[in-house]
């Protein structure tokens, strides 16, 4: 038996209202419930579990970022542009109504010391589509270095992401100006032997 699309999208706007302010394990799955308006057995046939349900709106979220970063990154002038764009994409992001002061993705994977199988495949899909829109958008600005770069801007992200636990006017310029240090680093040889 389906759920209805209008059930879904109340289950889906009360975990991610409920779920990504308060925590995923501080949030009981009947608060959930309440919010969206809609029985256990709706929330287990569309899910069946909290875990399932968590999942689901971990990639609804994700469907929404990138979307807000392509609209960025189709925006911008030139390459360097694009590769750097996730930072103002960030601020874009956080600004919308569904935005929030802190990653949803990074909240999640820190409640969980070995995450459910469903949880675990979320939170894998948006680290690889980080890590490999970043590789794709630095080749073209750093060649060979793509890789290296796109690691240093992962890091660069998520602490950018920490950051606004602890202020909630942060913006992302500091993230910015030292993602693009990193471009203009002279490329390091290996040393010698």
């Amino acid at each position: 038996m389906s759920v209805r699309p209008s059930s879904e999208k109340k289950l889906l706007d009360a975990a991610d209202e409920l779920l990504f302010t308060r925590g995923v394990a501080a949030t009981p799955v009947d608060r959930v419930l309440e919010r969206a308006g809609v029985s256990s057995a709706t929330l287990y046939r569309a899910y069946g579990s909290k875990e399932g349900l968590v999942a689901a709106a971990l990639e609804r979220r994700h469907r929404s970022w990138l979307e807000v970063w392509d609209e960025v990154v189709a925006e911008a002038a030139d390459d360097r542009g694009r590769l750097l764009a996730v930072f103002e994409a960030l601020g874009r992001f956080r600004s919308r109504p569904d935005g929030a002061r802190w990653c949803a993705f990074l909240g999640t994977a820190a409640e969980y010391a070995a995450p459910p199988p469903e949880l675990a495949a979320a939170l894998a899909r948006e680290s690889d589509s980080l890590r490999t829109r970043l590789r794709e958008l630095a080749e073209p600005v750093v060649g060979a270095r793509a890789e290296t770069v796109a690691d240093a801007l992962v890091l660069l992200v998520s602490g950018e992401l920490a950051m606004r636990l602890r202020d909630e006017h942060h913006d992302a310029t500091v993230a910015r100006e030292v993602a693009a240090a990193v471009l203009d680093a002279p490329r390091s040889t290996p040393p010698r032997r």
